[in-house]
């Protein structure tokens, strides 16, 4: 019988295949691997807890209750919103309108369960991620920050400067000369 698997801290392709050949080495039949989830047959001797400590070794887990379920789809839409944004920059939607419709739930909804399930409010999660995109950007050093401002659609090459000292504590030239120590791991947010 195929048993939806859902997963905490999938944030990248690398994760997407990590689980999947995990799942494999266990013996299951995996139909299909996406961030979040996993759709699988399990062998009779596999159990969900064999299941879950294999992925603990890795740092995932499995999610069981809808709440906390549906709190990690939110971070997967919010992942997803930032790719949207790279995309459309100014034309792109609004995060509130795009987290919605990828979940299809009411976003005042969605935040209030977020709120309870991790220590961010979604806007403050977006907010995380979105320093992160941009340490990652500086990091490459094939944009300037008024190329960095716009891809991730910061109204200013001053408020995303702004933004970025009140997240990180530092300056963007500061961050720069630190060679770039302080990267976060996207599953720590």
């Amino acid at each position: 019988m195929t048993t939806t698997l859902h997963i905490k801290n999938m944030v990248c392709p690398r994760c997407i295949m990590v689980v999947e050949n995990e799942l494999k080495a266990l013996g299951a039949e995996v139909q299909a691997v996406k961030l979040g989830y996993a759709e699988v047959t399990l062998p009779e001797a596999i159990t969900l807890h064999i299941v879950d400590n294999k992925l603990k070794e890795f740092g995932f887990e499995l999610l069981y209750d809808a709440d906390s379920i549906l709190a990690e789809e939110a971070k997967t839409a919010v992942l997803a919103y930032l790719k949207h944004l790279e995309q459309e920059g100014k034309n792109a939607k609004k995060l509130s309108d795009f987290v919605s419709s990828e979940i299809g739930k009411n976003y005042n909804y969605l935040s209030k369960v977020f709120s309870k399930q991790t220590a961010h409010t979604l806007e403050k999660y977006y907010i995380l991620l979105r320093v992160e995109k941009v340490k990652e950007l500086l990091d490459y050093d094939q944009l300037n920050v008024s190329e960095i401002a716009l891809q991730l659609g910061y109204s200013s090459v001053h408020y995303l400067s702004n933004q970025f000292k009140r997240i990180t504590g530092l300056s963007i030239s500061d961050y720069k000369k630190r060679l770039r120590i302080n990267r976060g791991f996207l599953d720590d947010l």
